[in-house]
């Protein structure tokens, strides 16, 4: 396949929310066993203390500090284990989540046949674009049926995640189209257009089992979490835990098909196909808006 990605559109978010919040991120993943304070990051990162609070409360709608907690894997164990609680309740609690939620990510979905998946995307027409998101650039596919890709990349990375997510299915015809995927990328990342009434439609296209897999996935809660294993149980195939990591990894529609939702038995993170930082971003994220 020789098509590759054009730039057409001006993609650059205003500001640098994300990239502080990255760096920030990252700082607190890598030190988060000496719980550095706010003076501390921001010395760091070369910021007053008061500007990169107010940026990442902005961005996250938490704290540093109350985000620290979200990667401090000492206490999701004391959660799992002290505690007694059962995973689904204890990950992810982590001093963040609320009684209720503000909303879920309501989405209706449906599933290309075997036979149209086998054609590896053959006879089908994938519009794309690229657009900014609280997650670096978003690449975000769609067909005439709904969503079908969305995956991230951080500033000069779209080459490789074009390719990356149009190599799942080579025999499709791409058309950049901004027109075409702008309102999904509103409806995705907007939190108050996430409405029941007007559910997102989105398209999954894979193979029986992982289509199982993420039909699964949809049915984890904003602001929880779910093991391999438990995630297996579900689709009743309870000893296919490493096959059903393989078919998380292999989610195209990142985010609205929530796998960073998906975590080891121990309450760590594991993998994340477009990056560990970014899968703690979205955890955090989520945990502000419930």
């Amino acid at each position: 396949m020789t098509i590759m990605p054009r730039l057409t559109t001006e993609i650059t978010p205003e500001g640098t929310d994300y990239e502080t919040v990255c760096r920030v991120v990252e700082l607190l993943t890598d030190d988060y066993r000496d719980q550095p304070g706010l003076e501390d990051i921001a010395a760091r990162l070369g910021q007053s203390p008061t500007h990169l609070q107010r940026t990442f409360t902005r961005w996250a709608g938490l704290s540093p500090k109350a985000f620290l907690q979200a990667v401090t894997l000492d206490h999701a164990k004391r959660l799992l284990g002290q505690e007694g609680l059962p995973l689904l309740e204890a990950s992810f609690e982590l001093g963040l989540s609320g009684p209720g939620r503000l909303h879920d990510l309501f989405v209706t979905h449906e599933a290309m046949s075997p036979g149209e998946w086998k054609l590896r995307g053959g006879g089908l027409t994938i519009r794309y674009g690229f657009h900014p998101s609280p997650f670096g650039t978003a690449l975000i596919m769609v067909t005439e049926r709904g969503l079908a890709g969305l995956a991230f990349n951080d500033a000069g990375q779209e080459r490789e995640s074009f390719a990356d997510m149009a190599g799942r299915w080579p025999n499709a015809t791409y058309v950049e189209d901004i027109v075409a995927t702008t309102p999904y990328a509103a409806r995705i990342f907007e939190a108050e257009r996430w409405e029941a009434e007007q559910p997102l439609r989105v398209v999954l296209i894979g193979s029986d089992f992982q289509v199982r897999v993420w039909q699964a996935l949809l049915d984890i809660p904003m602001g929880r979490a779910e093991t391999y294993s438990a995630i297996a149980g579900r689709i009743g195939q309870p000893k296919a835990s490493r096959a059903v990591g393989a078919a998380i990894g292999r989610n195209p529609i990142s985010f609205v098909v929530p796998c960073h939702r998906a975590l080891g038995k121990s309450g760590a993170l594991t993998g994340y196909h477009w990056g560990l930082t970014r899968k703690r971003a979205m955890l955090g994220w989520e945990a502000g808006k419930v």
